[in-house]
């Protein structure tokens, strides 16, 4: 199995670190600050081997130049002229083998238009480090692309392994929920979520990796075609014959006045 652990970065990234279970090298997803990674490198004997990069905002990007400054390593991400330091851009359905470990580029537009997932099935479970796109009880902020990309998007994501681990890069969960409880108060499975996060929380623990048959039961953004979902919409407005693009549409802009 891979090692994978998270990184803490400003307020509330997670810069993920993963490695095979016999080496000490290294990578990194979304190092958007160099400091904290160095410090986990310093400390634990362990060498930085490559840079996977989701998409171009600063906060997963801001650590490239620290952290390539005196290695010549590796760094994958989406074929971005506003992403300084990229030395092997990847696009969607390219695979790639990167410090012993396969993944497939998935391209994931909506929350940025050049949005890229990294999902590997390297071990017992599948993983996907799939930055703003996908949270826990959640999905990213529609900046540059559409409800629609974003629909597709996220459904590309939900026909993955129901096991796949979901590595996303922010801790929104407590905020998502609270949310996702307003969409869907009577989804059991929801609620249940709710006290376990809380616990969590409560010792400083993250909540992340989720997993994928735990979204599908309780992330709105996945459920966008279930009909307390539509109901929900529909008391907001919209057409109770709306699509699930529509859907996401209306929870999403709900959501981002919350």
């Amino acid at each position: 199995m891979l090692i994978i652990s998270p990184i803490p970065a400003f307020k509330d990234n997670y810069i993920w670190m993963l490695h095979t279970p016999t080496s000490k090298d290294v990578l990194v997803v979304d190092p958007g600050d160099a400091a904290p990674v160095e410090a986990v490198l310093a400390a634990d004997g362990l060498n930085l081997a490559g840079i996977l990069i989701t998409h171009h905002h600063y906060d997963h990007t801001g650590g490239i130049g620290e952290l390539t400054r005196n290695r010549a390593i590796a760094v994958y991400g989406p074929d971005n002229p506003a992403i300084p330091g990229i030395t092997h851009p990847v696009k969607d359905g390219d695979t790639v083998d990167i410090n012993d470990i396969g993944f497939t580029i998935i391209a994931t537009p909506g929350h940025t238009l050049d949005h890229i997932a990294y999902y590997t099935e390297f071990g017992d479970n599948p993983a996907i480090f799939c930055g703003d796109t996908l949270f826990v009880g959640g999905c990213g902020r529609l900046f540059e692309g559409t409800a629609q990309q974003m629909h597709a998007s996220l459904s590309r994501l939900a026909a993955l392994p129901g096991n796949t681990r979901i590595y996303c890069a922010h801790e929104y969960t407590q905020a998502n929920l609270q949310f996702a409880l307003a969409v869907e108060p009577d989804n059991r499975a929801l609620q249940q979520q709710v006290q376990a996060v809380t616990r969590l929380r409560t010792n400083n623990q993250p909540t992340v990796p989720s997993i994928l048959s735990q979204e599908l039961a309780t992330n709105p953004f996945l459920r966008s075609d279930q009909p307390a979902v539509i109901k929900a919409a529909g008391d907001r407005g919209g057409d109770v014959n709306a699509s699930p693009v529509q859907v996401l549409e209306i929870i999403r802009a709900w959501k981002d006045h919350f």
